[in-house]
């Protein structure tokens, strides 16, 4: 129990004089749109084995400390009220054979079985390339894969096989299915692996990589027919960082399909507060002002000319300071969504900070009771996601 748990309701951190209502200008925002809120499956299919080995088996699910998944927690989330689940999902120690990258079987089956489950709920269904960015300085054949032109080829290869075998498997499934093309792709273990910066010479050329990794992913999708021909596909920036999807370097792919990308990001905004140990416990007008700067840069680049944004990623970790993450869940949604954007929360899990230690408590939902941990902060993010 948090230290400042008083008797709140959710309305107590709701705007109620605040205009949300959006109205979307094509198919693509209309998805997004209706999505609402949604919850990341964390720690769990995107789990990976700690030798990073070929074909690990099934037992990665479990691997990170979280349950197996079960129908009655997908059924569990769409009777709290959450509209999409994001999968996070990783690839390439689920290789059964590396010379061409075939996913096992029984990986990509089980993949399907808790899709199937959020899909038979109604739910909108986010799958993804998650954990298979291989780091710096240690990628080979089956390492996933890493933004760099020595590293190119072999990359190119993985993306393309996985979303071949992906897009298959799902290609007859209705737009409720929503395929993100990687997930936070970056220079892993470079100094530039968490930010932009354009006068460095590697992050410059990381991006134009990326630019390619996306277009080769999108037209590998859109090839293989069915309902991928114009699925929504969710495309990302470098460590999936709003000031990366900004810069003038980032480019969305060409599309065969009209209305059907949207822009991928993370957003642990203002990273004092809601990532950073011991940063800030209080959720303050300047943290207010950043969210309004990055919401509105983001419809300026990209909403108000047509592409919805899904944020795939936020939270703010547990600081023992529950009226304050009320107060930064309630602005985030409320003024995300005047721009009909959707955010996911990331659930890893770990919640409880009697340890004394803060770092990454994004712990939301009692797997095993189908509860939350925390009803009023989920209250809070369902009601200002509501669409008027």
């Amino acid at each position: 129990t948090e230290k400042d748990d008083g008797n709140y309701l959710p309305e107590d951190f709701i705007d109620s004089s605040y205009n949300t209502s959006f109205t979307p200008q094509n198919r693509a925002q209309e998805i997004v749109y209706n999505m609402q809120f949604g919850w990341n499956l964390g720690n769990t299919l995107d789990a990976t084995h700690w030798q990073d080995l070929q074909n690990a088996g099934l037992s990665t699910e479990t691997g990170w400390g979280q349950p197996k998944t079960t129908q009655e927690m997908i059924k569990g989330l769409k009777n709290l009220g959450i509209k999409t689940i994001r999968i996070p999902i990783s690839w390439h120690n689920h290789i059964s054979k590396v010379s061409d990258y075939t996913i096992d079987s029984k990986w990509m089956n089980r993949v399907k079985q808790i899709v199937d489950w959020a899909y038979d709920e109604g739910m909108y269904v986010i799958i993804n390339i998650h954990h298979d960015n291989a780091s710096k300085g240690n990628f080979s054949a089956g390492k996933g894969f890493y933004p760099s032109e020595d590293c190119k080829e072999e990359s190119l290869k993985f993306i393309t096989r996985v979303w071949e075998q992906v897009s298959e498997t799902f290609k007859n499934y209705d737009e409720k299915l929503v395929f993100e093309i990687l997930n936070e792709p970056r220079l892993q273990g470079d100094q530039h692996e968490w930010w932009y910066d354009e006068n460095c010479a590697t992050c410059r050329k990381a991006m134009n990589i990326l630019n390619e990794f996306n277009q080769k992913a999108l037209d590998t999708i859109r090839a293989s027919g069915g309902n991928n021909a114009t699925r929504l596909v969710m495309i990302p920036s470098l460590c999936a960082s709003p000031d990366a999807a900004l810069h003038s370097d980032f480019k969305l792919p060409k599309d065969s399909a009209e209305n059907a990308l949207a822009l991928s990001v993370h957003m642990y905004t203002p990273y004092p507060f809601a990532m950073g140990v011991p940063g800030g416990e209080t959720f303050t007008s300047g943290d207010k002002g950043t969210l309004d700067y990055y919401f509105n840069k983001l419809n300026e680049k990209f909403i108000s000319k047509g592409i919805p944004v899904v944020i795939g990623e936020m939270g703010a970790t547990n600081k023992d300071n529950l009226k304050h993450r009320a107060a930064w869940f309630g602005y985030f949604i409320q003024h995300s969504r005047k721009y009909g954007m959707t955010a996911c929360v990331w659930d890893n899990g770990s919640w409880n900070v009697s340890d004394g230690k803060y770092k990454e408590k994004y712990g939301y939902y009692n797997r095993t009771k189908q509860e939350w941990y925390f009803p009023l902060l989920m209250e809070v993010a369902l009601k200002a996601s509501e669409i008027k």
